[in-house]
C-alpha cells in the first residue's frame, strides 16, 4: 500500500469534504462490485459484434459519437471540477512520461528482429506504454476512487496522446522508403502532432482545465446537455472497444505465435504499473514532493489495458494489425483480473 494513496480531502468542488471510494484494505468483492461492470461491458460490446447483432459497419459510428461528442463532453467535466494544480501537477507527468518512454525502449529493443522491424516494433511498444486511459481508465478509476483520481489520470491521457503515442509514430517510420533516419522520424513526429491536434479530447481536457482556472461555469442548458453526453461516455466507450476487438479478431484470424503478442502483454499488464510504482517510491525517497493518492492513480493507469485505438492507428500505418489487436485483446480480458489485483493490493 502506498501511504496517503487512497483517501483525498477537498477533492473537487462537487466531492464531500473527503473522497475515500475504497476504504482501507477493501474486500475483492467490493472491488469486483466495481470493475466487473466495466468488463462486461466491453464483453457485450465483443459479443454483439461478434455474432453481428452489431453490424461491423456500425462500429465506426460508435467511435465517431464516443470521440466526438461524449468522450470530450465526460473529460471537459471532470477537467472543469477538478482543481487546477492537480491538472498541472509537473512530478506526476515526469514520472509517468520516464516510465512510458523506458516502456517504448525497453519494448523496441525486446521485439525487433528479422520479422518485427521498426514499423511493428514501434507499435507494438505504444500498446506497451499506452493505456486504455480515456475510454476506460478515467471513468473506472473515478469509480474506484472518487473524483480526485481524475486529476491525475487525464494528466496521464495527455503525455500518451502527446508524447508517447507522437514518438512511437515517428520511430515507426525509420524503415519507410519514403525517407531517410532522422528526416523520415522528423517528418512522421510532425503528422503524428497534427493528429494529436485534431483529436478533440486534449482540447476538451485543455479547456476543463481553462473552466476550471476561471471558475467558468456553462449555461444551465448547455450544462445539462453535455453532462447528458458525458454520462453516456462511459457506456458507450465499453460496449465500442468490445466491437472493435471482435471486429479486429474477425479481421485478423491468421495464425501467430505467441511470442510475438504475449510477451507485449505481459509488460503491458505487470512491467508497466510495477515500473511507475518504483520509479515514484524512489521519487518519494529521494524528497520530490510526489503525493501518495496521485502515485496510487498512475499505477493504476499502468496497470490498464492497452488502448483499443492502437490498433485504429495500426491499420493506418500498415504494420500487423493482428499483432497489435491480439496484444490489446489479451490485455483487456487478463485485466479483469490483474488489475482488480493491483487495486486490491494498492488500497
Amino acid at each position: 500500500m502506498i501511504p496517503g494513496g487512497v483517501c483525498r480531502a477537498g477533492a473537487t468542488p462537487d466531492a464531500p469534504a473527503e473522497t475515500c471510494a475504497l476504504r482501507q484494505s477493501p474486500p475483492v468483492l467490493n472491488i469486483l462490485i466495481v470493475t466487473f461492470p466495466f468488463f462486461a461491458l466491453v464483453a457485450a460490446g465483443f459479443v454483439a459484434a461478434h455474432r453481428r447483432m452489431l453490424p461491423l459497419e456500425a462500429i465506426p459510428g460508435l467511435n465517431g459519437f464516443v470521440l466526438y461528442f461524449a468522450l470530450p463532453c465526460m473529460l471537459y467535466r471532470f477537467g472543469s471540477t477538478t482543481p487546477i494544480a492537480q491538472l498541472l501537477d509537473v512530478t506526476v507527468a515526469g514520472v509517468y512520461l520516464l516510465c512510458a518512454l523506458v516502456m517504448v525502449a525497453f519494448a523496441i529493443v525486446w521485439t525487433m528482429d528479422r520479422r518485427i522491424r521498426w514499423n511493428d516494433a514501434s507499435l507494438g511498444a505504444l500498446v506497451a506504454a499506452f493505456p486504455n486511459s480515456g475510454f476506460m481508465g478515467v471513468p473506472l478509476l473515478v469509480a474506484l476512487l472518487g473524483p480526485a483520481a481524475a486529476g491525475p489520470a487525464i494528466l496521464t491521457m495527455l503525455v500518451d496522446m502527446v508524447v508517447t503515442s507522437s514518438l512511437c509514430v515517428a520511430l515507426s517510420r525509420l524503415d519507410e522508403g519514403e525517407g531517410h533516419g532522422r528526416e523520415a522520424m522528423i517528418d512522421a513526429g510532425k503528422k503524428a502532432l497534427k493528429g494529436v491536434a485534431a483529436n478533440p479530447m486534449p482540447w476538451a481536457i485543455l479547456l476543463g482545465a481553462l473552466a476550471s482556472y476561471a471558475q467558468f461555469s456553462l449555461p444551465g442548458p448547455v450544462e445539462k446537455t453535455a453532462w447528458l453526453l458525458a454520462d453516456a461516455a462511459s457506456p458507450v466507450a465499453l460496449f465500442t472497444i468490445g466491437a472493435v476487438l471482435a471486429r479486429s479478431q474477425i479481421q485478423s484470424s491468421h495464425p501467430m505465435p505467441l511470442s510475438d503478442y504475449l510477451p507485449v502483454a505481459v509488460m503491458k499488464l505487470v512491467l508497466h504499473p510495477l515500473l511507475v510504482l518504483a520509479v515514484g517510491l524512489a521519487v518519494r525517497q529521494l524528497g520530490v514532493p510526489l503525493d501518495g493518492f496521485a502515485l496510487t492513480v498512475i499505477v493504476l493507469v499502468a496497470a490498464l489495458p492497452s488502448a483499443s485505438n492502437v490498433s485504429l492507428l495500426a491499420e493506418r500505418l500498415g504494420a500487423d494489425n493482428g499483432r497489435i489487436a491480439r496484444i490489446i485483446l489479451v490485455t483487456t480480458v487478463a485485466a479483469f483480473i490483474t488489475f482488480s489485483g493491483a487495486v486490491s493490493l494498492l488500497t
